[in-house]
């Protein structure tokens, strides 16, 4: 049985897939965001080392929540893919017991042949791209897209169900040339169930600070309800149909 390095764990989800869900945070993240609220879950050697079994006893008393909801679990981090053969396991555990929905929210900077154990048992992916200007992604993350665009494409070829989500930054996410050239992307996409735009919040600087690390976006401020339309209207630019139509 495999074993995993656990950030945190919440047994009440209900903004990371359908219904309610359990959320399970990974230890362990190769992008460094400069928005993260979990830098704390950076360090691949950090965290609390747990074995499926041990993960599959938290779940137990909440399955017919899950159920009744239309929920299930959903693994996220850090990087979830850091730990596919753990995370695999899981998912496998977790269908084979209760027929739960599985979802992994993933930023895809992996090899995309690694994950394909785990995307088998997947139901939905929950992927984020941060943007798609690559020395732009570079300055917002420590890292470049090149391998999370082709881990995005790997899972449009294999048929996996996505819902693709973008952070709204203002000053580094927001430009309108990023925004239609994510829509343009996506829309070249099959399986894409729902495009979400998330806006920046300021929630984790505190551990930010509790960690000694400057905070990188000090001083930019939320996104408001006119922002986030407006990236709507531009990814639906690049995407050439409506947003509205996407989500459902």
């Amino acid at each position: 049985m495999h074993t995993g390095r656990i950030h945190s764990l919440e047994t009440f989800g209900t903004v990371d897939g359908p219904g309610i869900r359990f959320v399970l945070f990974l230890q362990g993240c190769a992008l460094q965001c400069r928005y993260c609220h979990n830098p704390d879950s950076w360090n691949t050697k950090a965290g609390m080392e747990r074995t499926v079994e041990q993960i599959l006893q938290e779940i137990e008393p909440y399955v017919e929540y899950y159920r009744r909801s239309g929920g299930g679990i959903t693994v996220t981090g850090g990087e979830p893919t850091l730990q596919a053969p753990f995370v695999a396991e899981l998912f496998r555990e977790c269908k084979a017991r209760w027929g739960l929905h599985t979802a992994l929210d993933s930023s895809g900077f992996c090899e995309a042949s690694h994950a394909n154990e785990l995307l088998d048992v997947t139901d939905l992916v929950l992927l984020d791209l941060k943007r798609m200007d690559r020395e732009g992604h570079r300055e917002l993350t420590s890292q470049p897209n090149e391998r999370i665009l082709k881990f995005a494409q790997h899972l449009s070829a294999r048929g996996n169900r996505m819902w693709v989500r973008r952070v709204l930054v203002p000053g580094w996410t927001d430009s309108a040339d990023d925004l239609i050239a994510f829509g343009r992307f996506v829309g070249e996409l099959d399986g894409v169930e729902k495009i979400e735009v998330l806006p920046y919040h300021r929630m984790g600087v505190y551990k930010w600070q509790e960690l000694g690390l400057a905070y990188p976006l000090e001083g930019v401020m939320e996104p408001g309800p006119d922002e986030v339309k407006r990236a709507y209207r531009l990814i639906d630019q690049g995407l050439g149909t409506s947003h509205e139509t996407v989500q459902q």
